[in-house]
């Protein structure tokens, strides 16, 4: 089943590699969707020994406290997430929307997506970056966009800080209050997992619904025969 693949794939890569990995892997999900969700959901539980009780290391600095591993993993977490953000800025700044028209395939951005996005923008503003790190499934289409639409550099950095940092702390909190132990984690995460699923579609739906009915109003504001 491909969603126990991928469970069983991050919470090996996070459970055998720790801080490294949740930085890596959130850096990654700034620009290219890498299952957030479930990066920080098993981080805490590897803070409460679901997958080892020998502590985490960091630079050579072992740390064995179980709130201390909580709080350096969801840092690492939002800091991994910063730093993919800005990244992700500067790619669409640099690059522009012709360039990302023809190439953004390959980050999941198609033209429908990039014009999702600029209307995003349009509607929320600079709040857009902060909702949009808050949001399953827009989160990691937000940061492009935000350097095509050359958003000021400063207020998107900390406007990201702050959403991913609420994402990072809440998710791992999860994990750490389900992962008492491995094999309780394991069953009840399948459930945490299938409700997060759940709620990114019906996020994503609902957000789909809002915007063909917006399109909807505006075609009959603009013709008044309809």
């Amino acid at each position: 089943m491909l969603v126990a693949s991928l469970t069983s794939s991050v919470t090996s890569f996070v459970g055998n590699h720790g801080v490294y990995a949740v930085f890596l892997l959130m850096m990654i999900d700034a620009v290219f969707p890498a299952a957030s969700e479930l990066v920080m959901i098993s981080a805490g539980a590897l803070a409460a020994g679901a997958f080892s009780t020998e502590g985490i290391s960091l630079f050579g600095i072992q740390i064995d406290s179980p709130f201390w591993i909580y709080v350096t993993l969801s840092l690492a977490g939002t800091l991994g997430y910063l730093v993919g953000a800005v990244i992700g800025w500067g790619i669409g700044a640099r690059a522009g929307r012709p360039f990302l028209e023809r190439h953004g395939r390959f980050l999941h951005l198609t033209p429908e997506k990039l014009d999702r996005a600029e209307d995003w923008f349009d509607r929320k503003g600079d709040w857009a970056v902060f909702l949009g790190r808050l949001t399953p499934v827009v989160r990691s289409f937000v940061s492009i966009p935000a350097g095509i639409a050359r958003m000021r550099l400063d207020a998107y950095t900390g406007l990201t800080l702050v959403g991913s940092a609420i994402w990072c702390f809440a998710f791992a909190g999860v994990g750490w209050a389900l992962g008492t132990s491995y094999e309780s984690f394991h069953h009840d995460f399948g459930y945490v997992e299938i409700a997060v699923v759940v709620f990114a579609l019906g996020a994503l739906g609902f957000w789909l619904y809002r915007r063909r009915r917006s399109r909807k109003i505006g075609a009959r504001a603009a013709d008044p025969t309809l």
